[in-house]
């Protein structure tokens, strides 16, 4: 064999390699999947949708998508004055994280934290040195467990709609520390920050040049919309190896093998609702005004139910 062959044989396998490997990032000891974060987590879109396009993809492989997101929460243990009306102080992860992950047992975990823990207010060293005390503190509570933690920077604010002046720049240096970490820490660390702010900068352009102001990816600045959410769904896709998603503009073109594909949506997300308060019930959060979960065993049985109804959608593709 030539140079050039040798050559050209080797960057084929290392080509072959390389995909190998990235679509193989949910290991196949992963059974349970658990994400946490703040109210954006808890409304769960993203998740919903995860899970939604990775079933689609295996039915066979079940995986347990965990949603233990909780509103309002931080990673910091910070709490604005006056939060919630003067009602409640922010929830801080320290309170509850032991518990959520001896109760859910698993294997790999999603953290989605930063949002809320720069309280809306100018950049300050302190409030940042408390979140990166907090992130490295969850990292490493989690990797004791022996389960796997994938970081993902704090969605984008908008200060248009969300008029905390500033606070787009403390989540850049926030998203940015977090990715360092990917070379620092050697973590795991998934980019949705600048997704997400590249995409409403480019619409915001548009809307500049024929003189609108209307578009936005969340009408408080902080919690997206279906289409922000789907920008999460889609970075966390594409790092896991499902590459044919990185330019589709939304879940519901990627199931068109999916018979009823809204039916099927609703299916994974009404599952997924009910499981969510089911487990923040079980694992004793302290947040006022959520709804109370089903006691676990309950909730799972109904959630078996709404599982044998997403497999017989999904088996009539094949027919």
């Amino acid at each position: 064999m030539n140079k050039s062959l040798r050559y050209g044989f080797l960057i084929l396998v290392i080509q072959l390699l390389s995909i190998t490997v990235f679509a193989q990032k949910i290991a196949p000891n992963v059974k349970r999947i658990l994400f946490l974060g703040n109210s954006i987590t808890w409304a769960g879109i993203y998740v919903n949708d995860i899970e939604a396009y990775i079933t689609a993809q295996d039915p066979n492989r079940q995986i347990e998508f965990i949603n233990a997101g909780l509103s309002s929460e931080t990673v910091s243990g910070l709490s604005e004055e006056g939060h919630a009306g003067g009602s409640f102080p922010r929830p801080d992860l320290h309170e509850r994280l032991e518990r959520v992950l001896a109760k859910t047992k698993p294997e790999l975990v999603f953290a989605c934290y930063g949002m809320n823990d720069g309280i809306y207010l100018p950049f300050d060293e302190n409030r940042f040195a408390k979140f990166k005390e907090g992130i490295n503190w969850l990292h490493q509570e989690v990797v004791k467990t022996g389960a796997k933690i994938i970081h993902l920077t704090p969605p984008d604010y908008d200060e248009q709609k969300g008029k905390s002046l500033g606070y787009t720049a403390v989540l850049d240096k926030y998203a940015d520390w977090l990715l360092r970490q990917r070379s620092t820490s050697k973590w795991e660390v998934i980019d949705i920050h600048y997704p997400m702010q590249k995409y409403l900068r480019a619409h915001r352009a548009v809307d500049a040049t024929f003189g609108l102001d209307g578009f936005a990816l969340g009408q408080d600045g902080i919690h997206p919309s279906e289409t922000g959410h789907w920008i999460m769904a889609r970075q966390v896709l594409v790092y896991l190896g499902y590459k044919e998603v990185a330019n589709s503009p939304g879940i519901l073109p990627n199931l068109k093998h999916v018979p009823d594909a809204s039916q099927y949506l609703k299916l994974v997300t009404e599952r997924q609702n009910l499981m969510r308060d089911a487990w923040l019930t079980e694992t004793k959060h302290k947040r006022p005004g959520l709804p109370l979960g089903l006691p676990l065993n309950e909730a799972q049985n109904k959630s078996e139910e709404l599982r044998q109804q997403i497999q017989t959608q999904l088996q009539q593709k094949n027919r």
